[in-house]
This record gives C-alpha cells, structure tokens and sequence, in this order.
C-alpha cells in the first residue's frame, strides 16, 4: 500500500531555459511570491551578460507531489528582464 503523507507544493523555483533547450536553476524558494520577486537578482548574479543573452525564457515551477516521489510542474513563464534595465539596476 502506497502512502501520500505530504498533498502540498514542497517548494517552488526558477528555471532559465536556454536557447539551446538545456536549462538552470535560478533560485528556489518556499513560496511563488519570494521566486517572482528574488529570480532576477540571482539571474544577475549567476549568469554574464552573454549567458544571460542565450536565455529564451524562465520558467516558475511548483513541486506536485510527496517530498520523495513528486515532480516539478511548470506555472507560469517568468518575465524575462530588459537588458539595460537589469544593468541598471545591477549597477545601483
């Protein structure tokens, strides 16, 4: 008999998904509202501007499922940041 202890999301994360179709994580976090508001200040961090320049999209995942047997479920795509508008906002 198989036993579902856990029905909610475990977490939720930001993927980026390149133009080559390989993906990275961007950040993860316990609720949707820390990803959307936390995702483009590691996108900055994590990635170069030619890096950042191959990414077709990000991608707002939940976790479905028990914490050993779940999947993640894409939500919704994640606004992609203007070029110049995150250098500035690096920059300040």
């Amino acid at each position: 008999m198989l036993h579902q202890t856990e029905s909610k999301a475990q977490g939720w994360r930001a993927i980026a998904i390149f133009n080559d179709s390989s993906e990275a994580l961007v950040y993860i976090g316990r609720s949707s509202r820390t990803v959307r508001d936390e995702f483009l200040e590691s996108l900055l961090e994590l990635f170069d501007e030619e890096e950042r320049s191959r990414i077709s999209s990000i991608s707002l995942q939940r976790w479905e499922g028990a914490s050993d047997a779940g999947r993640w479920m894409h939500q919704m795509p994640l606004r992609l940041p203007v070029r110049k508008a995150a250098v500035a906002r690096m920059a300040a």
